[in-house]
């Protein structure tokens, strides 16, 4: 997901053209000298109209800004208007069905947005819960046309988790409409800095962002998120069709059909597992080349994907271990129903990594001097042990794993805080996990978790009411991947909400969405080929080789980025921080994609398509595990009763409890 060396052509395009080296270019320009006009031709008409339009590198944002999807009924309807962008200053805002009035209020008053520099008000009609197809007017002025119905999100949904068989490595991809290649980067050998030597096989797994190196650290996050969201938004996910080649395919081995959201998640837990030392439960970092490859397409990168280690024994690292514990404890709970084979696989995996993470807990990685891949290093690895603990009790409800999680958060206590997780910082997982085991016999930690979760998601909770553009970032979050913060701030309010039932928090949540797809200060969706006006540059290897102007489908781009880190980010003038962005191909450090990034957009669409009364509280999707007695061996009870409802939302109440 980092910055590297851009396509030979686009070069010799620059120099063709004479256009200077730090001047914007519009994509299509470019892949139309390619023959991106011949390609269009076949795509179905909108995606030509996508492919047609003159767009260029920055936006002007109409004067009414909202979702360009919709909204749900029974939750929180806001647009900004802009009033220096209308003839006269207006105090009233109308909504039109057919040209006719349903709803007519007051504006709020006007105020100074800090994160954009904007003066902006806010029209609010979140009264309006009859389904149908609307359009705000203010002023004369009329805003896009957005949908209000429960299944608003259902194609977002789609096409957010989509995007993740698009990044598949090692086997031939087609998502239609032009998008497809080959099988790819089969050509794998360890590196000798993993202290090892020969070739491996492909064993599958994500490209992780607009380059084709997998990296297990950033894996853990992002497949924990996908599969954390299956266990709290099972309704949402179960019959999701997602058209990949396992969809439909049965097999004796299956106790149940494997649903497509887990069949995705699997081709990139598989590619983890191979990561993985049998000899000791150790983890290697990451499998990349040595070097970035130019912006060609996954199936013309012959450099050799090469296992990276650390460069001196043990050759593993503790993050990518602890990582892959934490990750395969929650596969062993989300797959039981459908492959208690590959449950007890992901299991095994999870006891001999969190072993081996616990005999060597400070072995950090960095890149060895042959290595300019992604990094992904991080000094600290307490957080991933404390986490991968808190999952295997979750699955295991053994007593040791409690024991070992609890040593851990001793040093957090008393003033216990929840922070936003992120690839490197993950000890809200493991907090959330330790209170999701214990949530129906509410332990001292228990509560000091569910507490300290509340305290944070009120500070989000008011921030989206004094941003004039509704989302809960501050100021300083405005950096480098900027909207998966949005989205994981999202997913600290929706686990709030599981704990303790909110509306304001569910709102705050789907506020995030809201931004993310179009009331932001540019007006444009961060989400690729969604609403009305989808960002079209993206810094990802497949959209700029393959000559489709329109780029490849389902994508979050990383937005705006106060503080840069490329050249063409670099060179922008100053200006309040969610202006600091630009759909530009060259931006990586704002207009990326990585699938952490995707992740807790998708956790969030599935919240927003569960058909849960108010995306209700949840306990342990693990209940019956174990008998209750066998829960909490360690901790014991606070006598203070649980303060939220419990309800059981497993999809097979009978499970057993796991073990090998």
């Amino acid at each position: 997901m980092f910055g590297d060396m851009f396509r030979v052509s686009l070069t010799s395009f620059r120099r063709a053209k004479r256009i200077d080296p730090m001047t914007p270019i519009r994509r299509r320009s470019f892949l139309k000298s390619l023959g991106a006009a011949a390609a269009a031709s076949t795509l179905p008409s909108r995606l030509r109209a996508l492919a047609q339009a003159p767009l260029a590198s920055t936006y002007t944002a109409p004067p009414i800004l909202l979702n360009q999807l919709g909204y749900l009924p029974n939750h929180a309807k806001i647009a900004t208007v802009l009033p220096a962008n209308l003839p006269h200053s207006p105090t009233t805002f109308r909504v039109l069905s057919e040209h006719h009035s349903v709803l007519e209020a007051k504006l709020s008053t006007p105020i100074l947005d800090a994160a954009s520099g904007d003066t902006t008000a806010s029209a609010d009609f979140s009264s309006l819960t009859t389904p149908g197809t609307y359009r705000l007017e203010v002023a004369g002025t009329l805003s896009d046309p957005f949908a209000i119905r429960p299944t608003v999100y259902a194609d977002a949904l789609r096409l957010t988790m989509r995007g993740y068989y698009g990044q598949r490595c090692g086997c031939a991809v087609d998502l239609g409409n032009g998008y497809h290649h080959p099988a790819c980067h089969l050509d794998g050998a360890f590196d000798p800095t993993s202290g090892r030597s020969g070739t491996v096989p492909n064993a599958g797994g994500w490209h992780d962002a607009g380059d084709y190196g997998r990296y297990i650290v950033n894996s853990g996050i992002t497949t924990a998120t996908l599969l954390w969201a299956w266990e709290l938004y099972p309704d949402a996910l179960h019959s999701l069709t997602l058209d990949l080649p396992e969809s439909g395919a049965a097999s004796k081995k299956l106790n149940a059909p494997l649903p497509d959201f887990l069949a995705e998640i699997k081709w990139n837990l598989n590619w983890m597992l191979s990561m993985q030392d049998p000899a000791d439960g150790g983890v290697f970092h990451k499998q990349t080349s040595l070097h970035f490859c130019a912006f060609i397409l996954p199936q013309d990168d012959h450099l050799p994907s090469q296992i990276i280690g650390t460069g001196a024994a043990p050759y593993k690292s503790t993050c990518a271990t602890a990582d892959l514990a934490a990750v395969m404890a929650i596969a062993a709970r989300c797959y039981q129903p459908f492959d208690a084979a590959f449950a007890a696989r992901c299991l095994a995996a999870s006891r001999s990594a969190w072993t081996w993470a616990r005999q060597h807990p400070n072995v950090p990685f960095t890149n060895p001097p042959t290595v300019s891949t992604g990094g992904y290093d991080d000094p600290d690895c307490s957080d991933e042990l404390l986490w991968a603990s808190a999952e295997l009790f979750r699955t295991t409800h053994e007593p040791h794993y409690e024991a070992a999680l609890l040593d851990s958060i001793k040093p957090l206590l008393p003033d216990l805080k929840i922070t936003v997780p992120s690839w490197n910082n993950v000890a809200s997982l493991g907090l959330w996990t330790y209170a999701f085991a214990t949530a129906s016999h509410l332990t001292p930690t228990t509560h000091a978790i569910q507490q300290a979760t509340q305290t944070a998601a009120a500070e989000l909770i008011a921030r989206t009411h004094t941003s004039g553009y509704g989302n809960s970032l501050s100021l300083a979050d405005y950096h480098w991947g900027s909207n998966s913060n949005a989205g994981n701030q999202s997913l600290l309010l929706l686990v709030a909400n599981h704990f303790q039932p909110s509306t304001a928090a569910v709102d705050a949540a789907l506020s995030n969405l809201h931004y993310l797809i179009g009331r932001n200060c540019f007006g444009v969706s961060w989400v690729t080929q969604l609403g009305h006006r989808p960002f079209q540059h993206p810094h990802h290897r497949p959209s700029a080789a393959d000559n489709i102007a329109a780029p490849w489908p389902g994508l979050l781009s990383g937005g705006p980025n106060a503080h840069g880190g490329d050249a063409v980010a670099d060179a922008l003038p100053k200006a309040p921080p969610m202006r600091m962005w630009l759909d530009d191909q060259r931006a990586y450090s704002m207009n990326e994609i990585a699938i952490n990034w995707n992740a807790p957009l998708v956790f969030l669409l599935a919240a927003a398509n569960s058909t849960r009364p108010s995306l209700h509280t949840l306990s342990d999707p693990t209940e019956n595990l174990s008998s209750r007695s066998e829960r909490s061996a360690v901790e014991k009870p606070a006598a203070r009763p649980p303060t939220c409802g419990i309800k059981i939302c497993h999809l097979d109440q009978n499970i057993t409890p796991l073990s090998l």
